[in-house]
């Protein structure tokens, strides 16, 4: 069954957790317990409507506070497709959360409260799906029962947005007007919008197209693991374990293994210790080679005449995840595909205001929650593409080698 990845995103108290709250309910996948549990607790804290943001926000000082911290994901399925929901917080804080939320996500999910309007949150939300190269985005307008369901509202709210959105990189926009605590437009449709011809949000969320949004021409597969069970039975096994990061490898394709350079040809590829005529993002397979050319992890395979150039010198846009401040020439190791190595951050060009889009180009140093552009030398040539291309080979995360935390995530630009 198709799967579907999307991240919710907006200010503080537009209503992300009761959305998502409203859709398990609707579509049947919450338990009467849980829902249950969910009205008991709105009723102790005295709310005269069941607090569906409780399925969602499981920290208690989320619940203490009302508000969204880290990034909580949920699981439901329709006979339609798969979810996998990321509720990203709205905090300017948690700017970090919501990278790490959006980062792998083929659709996100704004949402705006329709008496405020679209804010600096809204804007900066928009931004960070853009530069995280979200494909698709839909800007849900909630809390229309606040405002009458007032159809000039909508139309003042979809402007303002489709003007700010054409400065940015969202090839895709769908804007729909609910009430997440009614249930208006989220998985049924509303009698009180009548001007509104457009799906509702599940409908939306069951039919948006993503398999084409995978990159299927250029060939890449990041070695994870080499699997020699050195059995009996299994004597002369050897195959080289992974994710299918970009384009189809089939049995008899002619590949290269870098960064040696060997070539061969795939001889079979399982996929549970079956063997499949072909594999695609982002599938988990086992890739056999005609030859006994040396492969291991942190390799990779690809076409001859269509492979990543590798490369030490890295220019991409960093989040920085920490409270110490990155600066240049400090060291870090870094972590991208399956490969290893370690860092030296050459420069830092510019802060980007992720409010205005403006470059701060006197900028020394990149502090907690805020993201630039920066040159980093790794001591090893990294497989790399452009994020614009390839969204995982185009990725990497940098490491404080002292502690092993994430300290950074980097999205590569094109040129490198």
């Amino acid at each position: 069954m198709d799967l579907l990845r999307f991240a919710t995103a907006g200010s503080v108290d537009d209503g992300k957790s009761t959305l998502i709250g409203r859709l398990l309910l609707d579509s049947k996948s919450i338990f009467e317990d849980q829902l249950e549990a969910v009205e008991s607790t709105s009723q102790s804290k005295g709310y005269d409507y069941t607090d569906l943001a409780l399925l969602t926000d499981g920290l208690r000082s989320e619940r203490e506070q009302g508000i969204t911290i880290d990034v909580a994901y949920r699981y439901f399925a329709t006979p339609a497709r798969k979810f996998i929901i990321a509720d990203t917080p709205g905090h300017i804080q948690y700017t970090r959360n919501m990278v790490t939320g959006a980062s792998t996500a083929d659709l996100g999910l704004v949402l705006v409260d329709a008496r405020q309007g679209l804010t600096e949150q809204s804007r900066r939300h928009a931004v960070l799906l853009s530069l995280l190269r979200v494909p698709h985005l839909v800007l849900c307008i909630n809390k229309m029962d606040l405002v009458d369901w007032d159809e000039s509202v909508y139309e003042k709210i979809h402007k303002e947005f489709t003007n700010f959105a054409t400065k940015l990189n969202i090839p895709d926009l769908e804007v729909i007007p609910i009430s997440a605590l009614q249930g208006d437009n989220v998985v049924n449709r509303s009698e009180n919008t009548p001007w509104y011809s457009g799906p509702t949000l599940m409908h939306h969320l069951e039919h948006v197209h993503v398999a084409s949004d995978r990159d299927l021409v250029d060939t890449r597969f990041p070695v994870q693991y080499v699997i020699r069970p050195k059995s009996d039975a299994y004597h002369d096994y050897r195959g080289y374990a992974g994710q299918v990061a970009g384009g189809v490898l089939k049995k008899g394709d002619e590949v290269v293994v870098l960064p040696s350079g060997m070539t061969s040809t795939i001889s079979r590829v399982e996929l549970f210790d079956q063997e499949v005529s072909e594999a695609f993002p982002p599938m988990s397979v086992t890739v056999h080679l005609e030859d006994d050319v040396d492969v291991s992890r942190g390799d990779m395979i690809a076409r001859p005449k269509n492979a990543p150039k590798p490369s030490q010198d890295i220019d991409a846009m960093v989040c920085w995840m920490t409270n110490e401040p990155l600066k240049p020439r400090q060291k870090l190791a870094i972590k991208h595909t399956t490969r290893t190595g370690r860092a030296m951050v050459k420069d830092i060009q510019y802060r980007l205001d992720v409010n205005s889009l403006h470059r701060d180009q006197e900028a020394g140093e990149l502090g907690l929650n805020e993201i630039g552009r920066v040159q980093l030398r790794t001591t090893v040539p990294l497989l790399c593409d452009p994020y614009s291309k390839n969204r995982t080979t185009g990725s990497f995360i940098l490491i404080d080698e002292a502690t092993g935390v994430t300290v950074g995530a980097g999205m590569i630009n094109s040129g490198t």
